[in-house]
């Protein structure tokens, strides 16, 4: 889903796996996009060439996707790759979502998406967004999950901002690239999360002035990268109806999110 840490992870992940062929300070993040460096499957790939041949990408192949679980083809779903799910809270998904669209260019003269919050709520609300309901989306990926956990690997933007070390070397494990030993007391972890921070990829030069699409900046894909931003956007009323929402579709399902970084529930 759109606008729950995609890019950021996109950076870590690529960071975490390509740690042998380029010393972090001479990463390919300076120079690239991390839309440019793990493509969109859907955006980026299968809408230049219906028959794209992947062969030609150095393996471990990084693909991205927004497609809902449901989506996604049995040749996916029942292959050897792994899925690495990330979601973040709705009320902050939304306001990001918001941003985001609301400064998009107009590329056929149409408007993107509504600008006025309120609008977009409505929508939002409603399940009316580019890859569906938003829970709908982050409830298919959390169940299979849960029962293919060899498959998919299910993480929350909050426990990366809480504590991003711990995360990463999960998805380490998961991907089967650990960090060895050796690896770890000489801070390479902490290197690749001091590298990828929001801070440290908002002041790269490719970030702040390049394009990954010709009516994308790249800097449009960083805001403020933190937990509980909300609050500064949303109604009592907004956070009472987006609550109920919630908690009617996540009913049994065993998932919740956090809202701020201090874990208050919602």
């Amino acid at each position: 889903m759109p606008k729950t840490g995609t890019t950021w992870f996109k950076s870590l992940l690529y960071s975490l796996l390509k740690r042998s062929d380029n010393r972090l300070s001479n990463t390919p993040l300076q120079t690239h996009s991390p839309h440019e460096l793990i493509l969109s499957l859907e955006i980026m790939i299968y809408a230049k060439d219906k028959t794209p041949d992947l062969t030609n990408i150095t393996p471990p192949r990084l693909f991205s996707t927004h497609l809902p679980y449901a989506s996604l083809p049995e040749s996916v779903k029942n292959s050897k790759c792994k899925i690495i799910y990330v979601t973040r809270n709705p009320f902050d998904t939304f306001v990001s979502s918001w941003h985001y669209y609301s400064k998009l260019k107009n590329i056929d003269n149409n408007a993107a998406q509504p600008s006025n919050i309120d609008e977009y709520f409505d929508k939002f609300c409603e399940g009316k967004s580019l890859y569906g309901p938003f829970f709908d989306h982050v409830i298919g990926y959390w169940r299979d999950s849960l029962e293919r956990l060899e498959k998919v690997l299910f993480l929350k933007y909050e426990d990366l901002k809480e504590d991003g070390a711990l995360q990463l070397k999960r998805v380490a494990e998961f991907v089967g690239y650990p960090f060895s030993k050796e690896e770890e007391k000489q801070g390479m972890v902490e290197d690749i999360i001091n590298l990828c921070s929001i801070e440290s990829l908002k002041e790269m030069e490719v970030n702040k002035n390049g394009k990954c699409d010709p009516d994308f900046d790249n800097k449009s894909f960083f805001r403020k990268g933190v937990v509980g931003d909300w609050v500064n956007y949303l109604t009592p009323a907004m956070v009472e109806r987006l609550s109920k929402i919630k908690d009617e579709k996540l009913i049994g399902s065993g998932l919740s999110f956090c809202t701020a970084i201090e874990h208050t529930e919602l």
